[in-house]
């Protein structure tokens, strides 16, 4: 049973999160317990443990809505500084990335489910809107995807003449633009619409289809394709 007033120094051996990590396996430790090893120490009359515990509580212990928590909120606990708050964003981000880079160069688009697939764990649960291209060859084959911008929460700004120079500097002979909706609203706004249409006259300039656009949210999506939109 967790000591939840020593530091990990002082604990049994076999209860401390880093030594549990190495005899019983990452999968044998709980949230709390692997949030707590990037803690590395609680604060004054608290453990890690019981520090991240306190720390997931704050978020319903769903690591989605913990995974938005940003720089900011995280020091707003006692004993997370500026250190701890980074070096957790950072494991959140990694994760984010690592669901994602394994499919990157097989993946095969074939449907709007597949594109969710894709970049819903990327896109679903951002606070600020992000908008994205995904850059085909022939047959399909995704050969990158590539952030075009970052904006806030009611939009961002799309560079028509980025997304064509993406496409061609790729070799790309089709493209899939993505980007998500923080509000949680999958229907596209009139501007939504209006960008769609001139980047997909300005790509058949050059021989390069627009296959679809996404809206994403956390667990749906919208897709100008499916809908008739594009």
């Amino acid at each position: 049973m967790y000591k939840e007033h020593f530091p990990l120094s002082q604990w049994a051996e076999s209860d401390r999160p880093r030594e549990k990590l190495l005899s019983r396996g990452q999968r044998g430790l709980t949230d709390a317990e692997l949030l707590a090893i990037l803690l590395g120490s609680g604060s004054k009359g608290e453990s890690a443990v019981s520090l991240a515990r306190r720390m997931l509580s704050g978020s319903e212990n769903n690591l989605k809505a913990f995974a938005r928590r940003s720089v900011v909120d995280l020091m707003t606990y006692n004993g997370v500084g500026v250190a701890k708050a980074v070096t957790i964003t950072a494991a959140m981000e990694l994760g984010r990335r690592w669901q994602n880079a394994d499919t990157l160069p097989k993946q095969v688009i074939q449907s709007s489910r597949a594109v969710f697939e894709l970049m819903g764990s990327k896109l679903g649960d951002l606070p600020v809107e992000e908008f994205w291209v995904l850059l085909l060859n022939r047959g399909n084959r995704l050969n990158t995807l590539s952030l075009l911008s970052r904006g806030g929460i009611t939009g961002t700004v799309v560079d028509i003449r980025m997304i064509i120079k993406m496409a061609l500097d790729h070799f790309a002979t089709s493209i899939i633009l993505c980007h998500n909706h923080p509000s949680g609203n999958l229907m596209p706004s009139e501007n939504d619409l209006v960008i769609t249409r001139k980047i997909k006259k300005a790509c058949a300039l050059f021989d390069i289809a627009v296959l679809d656009h996404l809206i994403i949210a956390e667990t749906d999506y919208f897709s100008f394709a499916d809908e008739g939109k594009l």
